[in-house]
């Protein structure tokens, strides 16, 4: 693995905490990855998403597109997000990091952060954007912004479409998982960890896909039903950081510890939250046949090497969840217009394909889907170095 293009670690001065910046690499000068926040982020955790990102991008590399993948980057801030010191920090580290957004880092929402605070943020910072580094790549930028402004406003059900994008994506990879074993939707049940955005979206995709949704955790705890949750009630019910309103649970709805979603009994386990939740330690507690990635990074290396012994397979994070970037480009660039049947099919004609290749090539090569993932991968950043050569700051 080759070491990235840049890191850099930024100490705020008014809390002491730090902030990273990762570039892993740059594609036609650019770089694209989300920006998070949570308590204890490191410089090193950064630098595995950044690294994830590049692959990311390379995964939804299509010549014929109008939309060229980008170089990976990611950053992150060491603070919890619910903090009344975080909004004020935000906008300090976008202050300090200006110039890179300005010239190569095109960031957004990610872990602890909307979009909405992302781009208030930016403005205060003093940036036009938090993706204005890709606007010199475009054909007509101002119908482009357009179009982009025009997706994020687009809500189905309540929701924005920017939210439902990724989710969208991970439902799509679960389901191509289950039809490639002959394992009906109806009666697969499904325990998600973390109703944020990406896990919001999942639930609702899976549940309106006649999977069961049986057991879904927060903050606050698990929230447990044998024979299905109400995913739209629960949904409704969510404070801005996913937390879920415990009114709104029905008589059969039971509650449960944080950690109650690893064991619960189901076929399909979604880790939409934190990263590194799945451990060599309690990897063990895990009866579920599928562990599908939705958040970045939440199964540990030696974790996942206990479970495919078990023959638990784990879809990966740089496949499931890549979705989310992708649809971003796709809209900005032009090869999908403001409209959520446009977008979702899109999103799942493209990850069906995706997670399909990755799952013949992994059958093929006798490996994991990681291994498989990251295989295709290089192939495809190889592929993009070979017609855009490579770029340094």
């Amino acid at each position: 693995m080759t070491s990235p293009l840049l890191s850099l670690t930024w100490t705020d001065h008014v809390t002491g905490r730090r902030g990273f910046l990762v570039v892993d690499r740059l594609v036609r000068g650019v770089a694209s990855g989300g920006l998070r926040m949570r308590e204890g982020c490191t410089a090193e955790e950064v630098a595995g998403l950044a690294r994830g990102m590049s692959m990311k991008e390379a995964l939804h590399y299509d010549p014929e597109a109008r939309y060229v993948p980008l170089g990976g980057a990611k950053g992150g801030i060491d603070c919890d997000p619910r903090d009344p010191e975080a909004y004020g920090l935000l906008v300090r580290y976008l202050r300090a990091v200006r110039p890179y957004v300005e010239c190569c880092w095109t960031t957004g929402e990610d872990l602890g952060l909307d979009q909405d605070t992302v781009d208030r943020a930016a403005v205060e910072a003093g940036l036009v954007s938090s993706v204005q580094a890709v606007y010199p790549l475009l054909g007509d930028e101002a119908a482009a912004r357009r179009r982009l402004a025009d997706a994020f406003a687009v809500e189905v059900d309540g929701i924005g479409l920017g939210e439902l994008a990724g989710g969208c994506g991970v439902a799509e990879a679960t389901l191509t998982a289950l039809d490639r074993a002959g394992v009906p939707h109806a009666g697969t049940r499904v325990a998600l960890q973390g109703l944020g955005t990406m896990g919001c979206a999942t639930a609702r995709f899976l549940a309106r896909a006649g999977l069961t949704v049986v057991a879904v955790a927060d903050v606050k705890g698990t929230i447990v039903n044998p024979d299905g949750l109400d995913v739209e009630a629960l949904l409704a019910a969510r404070d801005a950081h996913g937390a879920v309103d415990r009114g709104a649970l029905r008589p059969r709805d039971r509650e449960l510890p944080p950690d109650a979603w690893l064991s619960a009994d189901a076929e399909v386990l979604v880790p939409a939250a934190v990263s590194y939740a799945v451990d060599v330690s309690n990897q063990a507690r895990i009866t579920a046949r599928w562990v599908v990635e939705a958040a970045n990074m939440p199964v540990l290396p030696e974790a996942e090497e206990l479970l495919a012994a078990r023959g638990v397979t784990v879809l990966p994070d740089v496949v499931v969840n890549s979705a989310t970037n992708a649809w971003w480009w796709w809209t900005l660039f032009g090869d999908i217009g403001a409209n959520p049947d446009e977008a979702f099919a899109h999103v799942r004609r493209s990850m069906r394909a995706l997670v399909d290749g990755v799952l013949s090539r992994a059958a093929a090569d006798g490996t994991t889907p990681r291994a498989a993932a990251h295989a295709v991968a290089e192939e495809r950043l190889a592929e993009i170095a070979r017609r855009f050569g490579w770029y340094r700051l």
